[in-house]
């Protein structure tokens, strides 16, 4: 008995605070942007000088283009250059040199077209526009993953999105980094941007596996009908092998895709079926929490309907999204939670912990809990 209670506080805790951080302002669907940290884009906005520069043939390294800061073409590179891993160029190839303003050193991030110097110069600028930002609480990076305006997301998300896969690698990384470090909300700037087919092949595509997770979640937002039903049919795969991964960037889009009447499926397949392991419980709690938060297209009020019933379907885990009713001041489930607490049930600590904290600030509100 110990060993499990000890194994449910665990997952309890792990769930909690997954769920907290999908208040963030960079998605938090995308998983492998969130492990990566430093993409490309956050090494352009933190560095104070970005350069184009290619070798002549007698060795010097010159500046073809200016991408951020005061530097002129054809000026001579005369500081060290240090290579990110794979950034090797081919002589007289243009590549993106940054410079940290705290670094003695350049940083070569490796060889891009020249051509792409004000696409670069575009995307460097988005930084600077003003606007509502998100909440700084998801920690993807040390400066930057809540740097943009949402309008400069929106701005950011709409360059990127031509650029996905596209022939130069680099390029292809950065564009692919943005978008799965945007916040989620911001992601309609993509519509129109890209042919959903092409999406549907890279999410088909097993080398481009750790890239998934963001082309899943961009297809709820560039895709139409029949991609939801491709997208059903994923997730009912992803079920049948207990394969939660990317589960919760495929219930996101297939909500998105499907509107607010697709959420009964998730609270009929998934909250009431005892069959679900807790990772699948939890990227679909995980999906509804990123959609609430946008209430966008998909309105909150329809997430809060959901939450309700997997609390009365799931009592022991039913704190499990008290924080996210909570933060957004939402006291509907007040007086389940506090029948539920004088029922003395067996709640995981993490539940309880929880519910007690929304109570009390349902309370702080002057929301009536009986």
């Amino acid at each position: 008995m110990a060993s499990r209670r000890t194994t449910w506080r665990k997952l309890g805790s792990a769930l909690a605070l997954t769920l907290l951080a999908a208040t963030a302002g960079a998605c938090p669907l995308c998983y492998e942007a969130a492990k990566q940290m430093m993409t490309e884009g956050v090494r352009l906005d933190a560095s104070d000088r970005a350069v184009l520069a290619a070798r002549e043939s007698d060795g010097t390294l010159k500046v073809v283009a200016v991408v951020k800061g005061a530097d002129r073409v054809g000026d001579a590179v005369s500081d060290p250059v240090t290579e990110a891993e794979g950034a090797a160029t081919a002589p007289g190839e243009p590549s993106l040199l940054l410079r940290d303003p705290t670094a003695p050193q350049w940083t070569s991030l490796g060889a891009i077209p020249l051509a792409d110097a004000d696409w670069l110069k575009a995307v460097a600028a988005t930084r600077d526009v003003a606007g509502d930002r998100q909440k700084r609480t998801w920690p993807l990076t040390t400066s930057t993953a809540d740097s943009l305006s949402n309008a400069g997301w929106r701005a950011r998300v709409a360059l990127v999105t031509p650029y996905l896969e596209t022939e130069n690698p680099l390029a292809a990384r950065l564009a692919w980094g943005e978008l799965a470090r945007a916040p989620y909300a911001t992601l309609d700037a993509a519509r129109a941007k890209v042919d959903a087919a092409r999406v549907e092949g890279w999410i088909d595509d097993p080398t481009l596996a750790p890239r998934r997770a963001a082309y899943v979640t961009l297809l709820g937002f560039v895709g139409g009908p029949g991609d939801g039903a491709r997208l059903d049919d994923r997730i009912e795969a992803a079920l049948a092998s207990h394969d939660a991964k990317d589960l919760a960037a495929l219930i996101a889009s297939d909500l998105e895709l499907g509107g607010p009447s697709h959420a009964e499926w998730v609270e009929t397949r998934i909250f009431a079926d005892r069959q679900r392991t807790m990772p699948e419980i939890e990227a679909a709690l995980l999906a509804l929490n990123v959609l609430g938060d946008a209430n966008g297209s998909f309105p909150r009020g329809r997430v809060v309907e959901a939450y309700l019933d997997f609390i009365k379907e799931r009592p022991p885990m039913a704190g499990f999204v008290a924080p996210q009713l909570a933060g957004w001041n939402v006291w509907d489930a007040a007086p389940g939670y506090a029948a539920l607490m004088k029922s003395n049930a067996a709640l995981d600590p993490a539940s309880q912990f929880a519910i007690v904290n929304y109570l009390k600030r349902a309370a702080e509100a002057g929301v009536a809990t009986q």
